[in-house]
């Protein structure tokens, strides 16, 4: 597929997502989401050379203001038909919250709506000092409806996520970072140099432990305790036989850098 919405790119491990409809302040229309489906399962997950994903806005207003209102505007779905929509949009962000790699978004401006369940899905929230982000749907008779009322609680806890959610609020950036809604906040001019600084140190990790933390992490945080620690023993036991561990030990030891290959 050749993508018209966003812009695909690769370089030293590090893949760059960047949503790219600046002037419809990057809404995910139609056309977007199955682009963006189409580089995480099929561009992205075949390229074993990406160990790290940065999602990005184009320009400097929005991240992702969230649905395409003007594309939807005049249509009444009947429930059936949305139903499949939605799905089709938990289908998506799915894809990148299990994303066998990290996954950071970069903020660079509003992320409302769609747009802040899209920066949900990923495993880092930086965010611009003059970002802003919110769920925002109450104030138009709806709810979040792509993971927003199931991966908010998970962040930021059931009783704060609920006010968001019911008040329908928009954070500032400093205000995400206190409620851990996002990892922190960086200059907007800084923005991308340092979700790029943070996407090389992941990608000079050991790609298998770093995959193996990843899903570990998140399973762990859909089940009791004593599930977590005995799916992280098995995990761990894995990875002990494994070359990359051999080799960062050896690394270790003879005070090197450790050449990680993956295996």
């Amino acid at each position: 597929m050749s993508y018209e919405t966003i812009d695909l790119s690769v370089a030293d491990g590090v893949a760059l997502v960047t949503l790219n409809r600046p002037e419809a302040m990057n809404a995910l229309s139609r056309r977007l989401k199955e682009e963006l489906e189409d580089a995480f399962e099929n561009r992205l997950a075949a390229d074993d050379d990406v160990r790290a994903v940065i999602v990005t806005g184009a320009g400097e207003r929005a991240f992702c203001a969230g649905a395409d209102l003007k594309e939807r505007s005049g249509e009444t779905p009947p429930p059936a038909a949305f139903f499949r929509a939605q799905q089709a949009t938990h289908r998506l962000f799915g894809r990148i919250a299990a994303f066998d790699r990290p996954v950071i978004a970069a903020i660079n401006g509003v992320a409302l709506g769609g747009g802040a369940e899209l920066a949900l899905c990923c495993d880092v929230r930086l965010m611009a000092d003059t970002a802003r982000i919110g769920l925002t749907e109450v104030r138009l008779g709806a709810i979040p409806a792509g993971g927003g009322t199931q991966r908010l609680p998970r962040l930021v806890g059931a009783s704060r996520a609920k006010e968001l959610i019911f008040s329908g609020a928009v954070l500032t950036a400093e205000e995400a970072c206190d409620a851990g809604l996002a990892s922190r906040t960086v200059a907007a001019a800084e923005l991308m140099d340092e979700a790029r600084s943070l996407a090389d140190k992941i990608a000079a990790q050991p790609p298998l432990a770093v995959r193996f933390a990843k899903r570990v992490i998140d399973r762990g945080l859909d089940g009791p305790l004593e599930a977590g620690l005995e799916y992280e023993l098995y995990a761990a036991s894995i990875l002990f036989d494994t070359e990359d561990r051999k080799e960062g030990m050896a690394a270790f030891v003879e005070k090197r850098l450790p050449r990680f290959m993956g295996a």
